[in-house]
């Protein structure tokens, strides 16, 4: 996952945030050359000399071009699990979780194009699936690290901190859908607090207005 809200980079130091900026250019120019050319035909080297980084900088932060047009970003997912601990620590599990997914999407406006671009390339090209899906995976198992760092388990220990995480990953991208199909129109946050909203209140139907 590329796309890490600014509340969250600017915690990050000098050094984070410079190999956050080559990992982003490089995720950049990988999507933007798979979009005009179409994955197959897009080179490493391509990539590389867009981003004005090395091939060999570029094997630094992406294992290959699929990966790169995907996004992946391991320094993202980082720092979403440092701000999850630094959360107070009597904040309720999935409220930590939710808090820490919503100041991610703050600043969604920034690049709300690239991730609706990735998805298009995605179904239109089923070779990125596997990288887009192992994504998603690495998002919610960083997470779900964290969430059980914070509560003194083990990830794999109990069932309940992988259910949070889970359930708050997929009401993201549920949110993110509906705000994409209604064409951006309602404010992002706004979305995620429904969804979140929603789960928190054991998923209780609303009220239909007669």
């Amino acid at each position: 996952m590329q796309e890490v809200g600014d509340v969250l980079v600017g915690e990050l130091g000098r050094r984070e945030r410079k190999k956050l900026e080559t990992r982003r250019a490089l995720a950049s120019a990988a999507l933007r050359l798979a979009a005009e050319k179409g994955p197959d035909q897009v080179t490493i080297e391509e990539i590389a000399d867009a981003a004005d980084v090395s091939v060999r900088t570029f094997f630094n932060y992406f294992s290959s071009k699929e990966e790169a047009i995907v996004g992946r970003d391991a320094e993202g997912r980082a720092v979403m699990v440092q701000h999850l601990l630094d959360r107070p620590a009597d904040e309720e599990p999935f409220e930590a979780v939710s808090n820490v997914i919503r100041a991610w999407f703050e600043a969604a406006d920034t690049w709300a194009d690239e991730r609706a671009l990735r998805h298009q390339l995605v179904r239109q090209h089923p070779s990125l699936l596997p990288r887009h899906l192992a994504a998603h995976y690495d998002l919610e198992r960083a997470l779900l690290t964290g969430l059980a760092q914070r509560m003194g388990v083990e990830p794999d220990d109990q069932l309940y901190p992988a259910l949070v995480v889970t359930a708050s990953v997929n009401a993201m991208r549920l949110a993110l859908t509906w705000w994409e199909l209604k064409g951006r129109a309602v404010p992002l946050p706004g979305l995620l607090d429904e969804a979140f909203a929603s789960l928190a209140d054991g998923l209780t139907p609303p009220t239909t207005k007669k």
